[in-house]
């Protein structure tokens, strides 16, 4: 008997509010939206590697925390999705499952570097 392995590539398309980013650049101005911007985008890439790190070490506590800022930072410059990752991988905290917390922050990572790089074509932003 010969076994089969399927190979998953999960693709997942980032989605971004372009109407959050407008008003984020209405109300600060173009020059000041920019560098909100920029330094959001930052801090989700540290952010996401950290959240990674703390999940080898088993600090759930830290990692819910860390998670949480991933949120709002998300949310601040339109990046809903990774938003709603963002809960699911806390609510895989909650429920104390590895298993899908493993599954959930490999999506997380995944959506992460697609939102970045989304946003990044979006505004075209260039420091």
């Amino acid at each position: 008997m010969v076994e089969q392995v399927m190979v998953l590539a999960p693709k997942e398309s980032a989605r971004l509010d372009p109407d959050r980013l407008d008003a984020l650049y209405s109300q600060l101005g173009p020059n000041a939206a920019e560098e909100v911007v920029c330094r959001a985008m930052e801090e989700l890439a540290v952010r996401l590697g950290h959240i990674d790190q703390l999940f080898r070490k088993g600090s759930w506590e830290d990692m819910r925390k860390n998670t949480r800022a991933l949120m709002a930072i998300a949310e601040q410059i339109g990046m809903m999705g990774l938003a709603r990752v963002g809960g699911h991988v806390i609510d895989c905290i909650d429920d104390a499952d590895g298993i899908a917390l493993a599954a959930t922050l490999s999506r997380l990572a995944r959506l992460g570097e697609g939102s970045l790089t989304a946003i990044w074509d979006l505004q075209d932003l260039s420091i």
